[in-house]
């Protein structure tokens, strides 16, 4: 090996752990930021919810129980079967003594728990690469709980802080792509309630769905550090969960099922969702609402983390390509079918995933203009389209024939550029515009 290619080498490794330092002193410092928060106004919190759930009622049983799985891809398949089985076990044990005393039927603590006891016995039992790919594997598990306990402290913090929301103006700009949630829920209608009843499922339990494909690119990285990806769906997933709930802040909205109809209980604008298409309001104003209901629309997080799931499958087997695109429109059907966000919701989350996407994808090629071009890009798409809801609903829903067609455009165009970047041949037009290496291997081979 050269002194250049040895020297190479070095300097990403070297890079690469100042961005996880930095990401974690990022991140520590969010979530005691968050703690002290929600603290202030009453909530639990990320780090007490966490602590809590080891005994008290998980939230979701999927979230602990994903994190453990994601775990599993550092261990043997006999440490896997024991970590597992244990897990399944005290679960059932924690599950019986919550019947006992009147609590709620709930599922979560035993893979936390499990979770936990295997991170110390490795770091204190294990050595060598068993060691470091089970600890890290371990934290990885952990950080999607982590994120998930974020993004959950992240709603209620929403609803108390943000009084007054902005689904006039975003119902007035939907004009522009043929108001989407009132169509598609005709489709959702005509699904029945086995439809329905899969689609519930599809939305609410998108951890599973990370967990599978998670598992399947981290598989081998039991076998020695050369097996560990470049990039993975978890960092993906981590990075927008630590930043598109910000934007609930500034884009404060509840969606049309809570807006406009009788969901809002009491708060809502009219009730005309889902079976009376809006007309265009020229007066759309800031609207008060309960401090309950999470203003968590702008942008969508589910359409950001399905297309993650989607992405990230492309370099997967048949059946996990299969499973990725039916997440992808399960959850984009759920999400305007049952009137939780508008159409613009769903483009915001696009762009939110493009950028976030385009900043991690490829470490190996650094940062050259053919990345920051992407990101910059997709960033300001994403601010463009929100400023231009808030403040040119009307002249969106006017032009709607013009409006329409470019936003449609835009998100083709994104498409598009991000594909020449990452995925395109280096020998193409497409893959000479993204300055894709001429050594880059398919998709496929490299995630």
């Amino acid at each position: 090996m050269s002194n250049k290619v040895m020297h190479g080498g070095a300097v990403h490794k070297e890079r690469s752990s100042v961005a996880v330092i930095a990401a974690l002193v990022c991140g520590t410092i969010l979530l005691i930021g968050l703690q002290i928060a929600a603290t202030r106004e009453g909530l639990v919190g990320p780090i007490w919810g966490l602590i809590r759930e080891y005994g008290a009622t998980p939230a979701l049983w999927s979230v602990p129980w994903a994190g453990l799985a994601v775990a599993m891809v550092g261990l043997s398949n006999r440490r896997r079967t024991i970590a597992l089985s244990a897990a399944l076990v005290v679960d059932i044990v924690v599950l019986g003594i919550r019947l006992i005393i009147g609590n709620r039927l709930a599922l979560g603590s035993g893979p936390l728990i499990v979770l936990t006891v295997l991170t110390v016995y490795a770091a204190v039992r294990w050595s060598d690469h068993e060691r470091v790919a089970a600890l890290r594997a371990c934290a990885l598990g952990f950080l999607l709980i982590v994120a998930a306990k974020v993004a959950a402290t992240f709603l209620p913090l929403t609803a108390l802080t943000r009084p007054m929301v902005l689904d006039e103006y975003t119902k007035v700009a939907d004009h522009a792509l043929g108001n989407p949630s009132w169509l598609v829920f005709q489709v959702v209608d005509a699904l029945g309630p086995v439809g329905n009843g899969i689609i519930h499922v599809v939305y609410n339990e998108l951890p599973l769905a990370t967990m599978v494909v998670a598992f399947w690119q981290l598989r081998n990285i039991r076998l020695g550090p050369e097996y560990w990806p470049s990039h993975y769906l978890v960092r993906t997933f981590l990075v927008m969960a630590m930043i598109g709930p910000l934007f609930y802040f500034v884009f404060p909205l509840v969606g049309p099922v809570y807006a406009f109809s009788t969901e809002g209980n009491g708060y809502q604008v009219s009730d005309i969702w889902p079976h009376i298409m809006p007309t265009i309001d020229v007066n759309p104003v800031e609207i008060p609402f309960d401090d309950e209901t999470p203003r968590n629309c702008m942008p969508s997080m589910h359409t950001a983390w399905a297309l993650a799931i989607f992405v990230h499958s492309r370099g997967g087997p048949r059946w996990l390509r299969y499973l990725g695109a039916f997440w992808l429109v399960g959850t984009l059907t759920a999400t305007l079918g049952f009137g939780y966000h508008y159409g613009v919701d769903l483009l915001a989350g696009a762009f939110l995933f493009l950028c976030v996407e385009s900043a991690l994808r490829d470490p190996d090629r650094g940062w050259g203009w053919f990345r920051i071009r992407l990101v910059v890009s997709f960033a300001v798409l994403m601010l463009v389209l929100m400023w231009a809801v808030r403040y040119l609903a009307v002249q969106m829903a006017q032009y709607a024939q013009i409006a329409g067609p470019l936003l449609v455009a835009t998100m083709a165009a994104a498409v598009v550029a991000f594909y020449a970047t990452f995925y395109a041949r280096p020998d193409s037009t497409l893959g000479i515009w993204g300055r894709r290496p001429v050594e880059a291997t398919s998709d496929r081979d490299t995630v």
